[in-house]
């Protein structure tokens, strides 16, 4: 398998990455966590584990995930608060809800939501 390597600001490092990778869901798909009670959009896609070592590191090792799946960027949120989240392929799944998120950065990123998912903005598409 052909691999790329591309520095990533947020782990401060090379991340090796294989050249084509096959990506669950897609920016402004509307996920659910398999294990904790959190929702979120997605805004952003690593094809690997993209992350700082540290923060890796402070997943309890019996439930961290393998750093070889995609890892999505979202805007979450729960019952009690809206924050950024990063989480691994293996620990999303469709959100059967199908309604919006509330997150507060949300119409910052995307436009409408329809059909139970989110379109960038224009502006922020290349």
């Amino acid at each position: 398998m052909q691999r790329s390597q591309v520095f990533s600001a947020q782990a401060g490092r090379l991340i090796e990455m294989p050249r084509h990778a096959h990506a669950r869901f897609g920016i402004g798909d509307v996920v659910r966590h398999r294990m904790f009670d959190f929702r979120g959009v997605v805004f952003d896609v690593d094809p690997v584990f993209s992350n700082s070592e540290e923060w890796y590191e402070a997943i309890p090792e019996d439930i961290r995930p393998r750093r070889d799946q995609p890892f999505y960027h979202l805007l979450a949120e729960n019952e009690d608060s809206s924050y950024v989240a990063y989480v691994s392929q293996q620990n999303l799944l469709p959100d059967a809800d199908g309604g919006p998120v509330e997150h507060p950065n949300v119409a910052e990123l995307f436009e409408d939501f329809r059909n139970g998912r989110y379109k960038m903005r224009r502006s922020l598409t290349h």
